[in-house]
């Protein structure tokens, strides 16, 4: 690792995940061994925190992803849910200090995911929750999901996002997994969508994570900024405007550390909405620490900016954290 590398202490990972025990049984129950083209990864929460330790990271954030599952099912998908939420909150109080997590949430179940927000968050004490690109097909921003974005919104939630795939699977007859490409673009959709309906207006106090720096979120800036003058409706709906939203976004690191993703992030937002993150267990040692050292080899940030970006805005947004890291 780069010897210029934050301190260990200081180091937040936004974007890893916990396969629990009770989440890959239920799921095995069902036949579902993995989703977009790979296995479920293999999890042990000695192993991540081993790995923490190898990286030089302090506290990890977890979250579940069922990405390109389909759970038609909603007793089951609430089931589902419980069981790997209390799962994830036996796994941060084994390791007080070192882990925090979002919520599982049975979306597109609005009265389940409205359970399952007061008991993960006020029960369990969870960090915040996560959500997908889409949620049986339905994007984030849709009208459907108003009841959960006003509670997640009364309470000042943090909603980690994640991809999944898109939701018309056989229209896509290409010769890789999706999350090669299509997740980058799902990201794109959800965020675009959060905008485009108003969401990010009507809804201020809701904290999104965008997984993967955006996707192709930061690319497509200006072209979504278009929209302001060739969509009907979206100056009311939107009346902060599209570039305003897009720096509203967090943004987190992971496989997307690299001076191209860095340059389009600082036209896009400012280095207070840049959080570290690896998506292990699905990436490998070495790549994790080949982010932190994309982060210290980039010069359009100051040191203080990789302090804040590794560990600092993540102490921010989560309060808790600072009594956590020293």
């Amino acid at each position: 690792m780069n010897s210029a590398t934050p301190s260990h202490e200081g180091i937040v990972d936004v974007h890893q995940h916990i396969i629990s025990d009770p989440f890959r049984s239920l799921l095995h129950r069902r036949g579902i061994t993995g989703g977009a083209g790979e296995e479920l990864a293999p999890w042990s929460l000695e192993q991540t925190l081993d790995t923490m330790d190898r990286c030089g990271i302090g506290v990890s954030m977890l979250s579940y992803t069922i990405s390109g599952i389909t759970i038609d099912d909603r007793g089951f998908l609430k089931e589902l849910c419980r069981a790997s939420n209390e799962a994830l909150a036996g796994a941060v109080a084994q390791s007080p200090g070192r882990l925090g997590g979002f919520a599982f949430l049975p979306l597109p179940d609005v009265a389940g995911t409205l359970d399952e927000i007061t008991y993960a968050l006020d029960t369990l004490k969870l960090d915040g929750v996560g959500m997908h690109s889409n949620m049986g097909g339905i994007y984030p921003g849709d009208q459907r999901f108003d009841p959960v974005m006003e509670e997640l919104n009364r309470r000042g939630a943090v909603v980690h996002l994640h991809p999944t795939d898109i939701p018309e699977k056989e229209s896509r007859k290409l010769p890789w997994p999706p999350y090669i490409v299509e997740f980058i673009f799902e990201t794109c959709r959800a965020a675009a969508n959060l905008i485009y309906s108003g969401a990010m207006d009507r809804y201020p106090n809701v904290s999104i994570i965008l997984s993967h720096a955006g996707g192709a979120l930061p690319f497509l800036a200006s072209r979504l900024w278009t929209g302001e003058f060739t969509v009907p409706g979206l100056a009311e709906r939107c009346p902060s405007g599209v570039l305003e939203c897009l720096k509203r976004f967090y943004y987190d690191t992971g496989m997307a550390a690299n001076a191209a993703v860095f340059g389009a992030l600082l036209e896009t937002t400012d280095t207070g909405h840049l959080l570290f993150g690896t998506d292990y267990p699905y990436m490998p040692d070495i790549v994790i620490g080949g982010y932190l050292d994309e982060i210290n080899r980039f010069t359009g940030f100051r040191e203080e900016d990789r302090g804040a970006i590794t560990g600092g805005n993540a102490r921010d947004l989560f309060p808790r954290l600072r009594d956590a890291i020293k």
